[in-house]
C-alpha cells in the first residue's frame, strides 16, 4: 500500500474512534501513552526532564503535549542537563470539536403517545440538511456518583452507544411540494431525532437509562452529561482511482491526526515541540479549554519555570517561537467554482493550503507565509493559497485567538476539503500525508 493511502486509512481509523471531542482526546492520549509520554496534572507540581514527552489535559476535551530537546552531557560527566540553547517553542494547534447536536437536559419529548424524540440544540455552524435520514447515535461524557468507602465521589466516564439509535426523518415531498426549491430548517421543529416509540422507550429518562447501561452505571447516579449526536457512517476512500476520502469530522480531526503523528515521529535539538488540540473552536473558543483561554500560556509558562527561567527568559522563548494554526480549508467546489476567489483556488490532493485574510481573520503575513512555504519545500510537499472572495464573508479559526494570549509569529493553514460543516465531508487521499511530512520538518528543525 502506498504511504499516502496508509496514512489516510490510519486517519480514518482515528476519526472512527473519536465520535466526540472527549473521545478524540482519549485517542490522542492512547497514541502518546504508547510512546511513554507522561501525563501531568495542572493541580500538582511538575517534574520535567530533557527528551521526555509530557501531556496535559483540561476538561477532558483539550490536550497539550510537549517534548523538550535532547539533553547534552554537561561538563560534569556525572550530570546531564538541558541543551545549552533553546530557541523557543514550535507549536502546531488544531481543534477537537466538530459541529453537531448537543442533547439537552430532560431530552425526551412524547409525540401523541406514539413516538419519543429528543430535545437537542445546535453546536456550531451546521449544514442541517445533511443530518437528515442518516443513522445516528450518541457519544460524550457523563459524571456519575460513585461510593468510595463512606464518601461519594464524582467520576467522569466516556460513553459511546455503539448502535444505530436515532434518525432525523425528512418530510416527504408529497407533504411539501416545494422541498426542492429550498427549505429553511428550524432546529427546534425540524431537527429533533426520533428515538423510539413511547411503549418500548418507557417514556422519560429512557436515554439516560440507555447511556447508563452502556457505561455500566445506574441511571440515578448520573448527575451530569455532555452528550452529542454523531453520524454512524464510517469514513471511506472513494473515487475512480480512490483519490478522495469521505468522512464525518474531517474538520478538524484530519489536521489533529496529522499534527499528532508528526509530533510523535519528530525530535528537535533547539526547540521545545508543542502539539496543542483545543476544544470549542466551532463555538468561538471562549471556554477554559478553548484557544481563548489561558491553557496554552499556562503550559508554556510552567515549562519555562521548570527550565529555571524568569519572566524575561520566558519572553525570550516566546519571541523565538512559531505557531502553525492548522484548521481545514475550503477547496474549489466542482459544482460551484464561482464561489472561490478568482486567483487563490485550492484543490483536493494539491497540498497544504496557506490561508490569507486582509482583515486578519487568519494570522498569515508575508513572513509567516514565507516560513511555511520554506517548510513545505524542505518536506517536498506542494502548497497552495486560499483567500475569501472579497464579496463573501468567510470564517475564522483559532490562530488569532491563541496569539492574543501568547504572542508568537503564526501562520494559518489547512487541508483542502469540500462540504465543510456537513455531517459527511470530502477531502483528498494524499493531503493528510502532505501535512504529516510538513509538520515533521517543522518539529524536526
Amino acid at each position: 500500500m502506498k504511504e499516502y493511502r496508509k496514512c489516510a486509512k490510519e486517519m480514518l481509523e482515528f476519526i472512527e474512534k473519536s465520535p466526540s471531542c472527549y473521545h478524540a482526546v482519549e485517542s490522542i492520549k492512547a497514541l502518546l501513552d504508547a510512546q511513554d509520554f507522561v501525563e501531568l496534572d495542572e493541580k500538582e507540581n511538575w517534574v520535567i526532564l530533557p527528551d521526555q514527552g509530557y501531556y496535559v489535559v483540561r476538561n477532558d476535551s483539550s490536550i497539550i503535549a510537549f517534548r523538550l530537546p535532547r539533553f547534552l552531557p554537561s561538563q560534569d560527566k556525572k550530570e546531564r542537563g538541558f541543551s545549552a540553547t533553546i530557541n523557543g517553542f514550535h507549536i502546531v494547534a488544531s481543534h477537537s470539536d466538530s459541529p453537531s447536536f448537543k442533547i439537552k437536559e430532560n431530552p425526551e419529548i412524547i409525540v401523541e403517545d406514539k413516538y419519543v424524540k429528543l430535545n437537542t440544540e445546535k453546536y456550531g455552524g451546521m449544514i442541517l440538511s445533511t443530518w437528515l435520514d442518516r443513522p445516528l447515535s450518541v457519544a460524550g461524557r457523563i459524571v456519575v456518583r460513585e461510593k468510595n468507602g463512606e464518601e461519594n465521589e464524582l467520576v467522569t466516564k466516556l460513553v459511546n452507544v455503539d448502535k444505530d439509535l436515532f434518525v432525523i426523518p425528512n418530510v416527504a415531498i408529497h407533504m411539501n411540494r416545494d422541498m426542492n426549491k429550498g427549505v429553511e430548517y428550524n432546529p427546534q421543529v425540524d431537527m429533533p431525532p426520533l428515538f423510539a416509540d413511547s411503549i418500548e422507550s418507557q417514556g422519560k429518562g429512557a436515554l439516560l437509562k440507555k447511556v447508563a447501561k452502556e457505561a455500566g452505571v445506574k441511571a440515578e447516579d448520573i448527575l451530569g452529561h455532555d452528550l452529542f449526536l454523531y453520524v454512524r457512517e464510517k469514513g471511506r476512500v472513494l473515487g475512480e482511482n480512490g483519490e478522495f476520502v469521505l468522512s464525518p469530522r474531517l474538520d478538524d480531526l484530519q489536521c489533529v491526526y496529522a499534527s499528532v503523528k508528526a509530533f510523535l515521529e519528530s525530535r528537535a535539538s533547539n526547540y521545545i515541540n508543542v502539539c496543542a488540540v483545543f476544544d470549542n473552536e466551532e463555538v468561538g473558543s471562549g471556554t477554559r479549554q478553548g484557544a481563548d483561554s489561558t491553557f496554552l500560556e499556562d503550559v508554556l509558562l510552567r515549562i519555562s519555570e521548570k527550565l529555571t527561567m524568569d519572566a524575561n527568559g520566558f519572553r525570550h522563548l516566546v519571541a523565538g517561537s512559531f505557531l502553525i494554526s492548522a484548521d481545514n480549508a475550503h477547496a474549489v467546489h466542482p459544482n460551484h467554482p464561482e464561489k472561490a476567489d478568482p486567483t487563490n483556488r485550492p484543490y483536493l490532493n494539491n497540498g497544504i493550503v496557506i490561508k490569507y485574510h486582509g482583515s486578519q481573520k487568519y494570522t498569515t503575513d508575508a513572513v509567516s507565509a514565507a516560513k511555511m512555504k520554506k517548510i513545505c519545500e524542505e518536506a517536498g510537499v506542494p502548497c497552495q493559497t486560499y483567500a475569501n472572495r472579497s464579496d463573501i464573508l468567510g470564517g475564522s479559526t483559532l490562530g488569532n485567538i491563541s496569539t492574543a494570549h501568547v504572542s508568537v509569529a503564526s501562520v494559518d493553514i489547512g487541508l483542502p476539503q469540500l462540504a465543510m460543516h456537513s455531517a459527511m465531508e470530502t477531502a483528498g487521499v494524499r493531503d493528510t500525508e502532505y501535512a504529516v511530512k510538513a509538520f515533521s520538518v517543522f518539529f524536526g528543525e
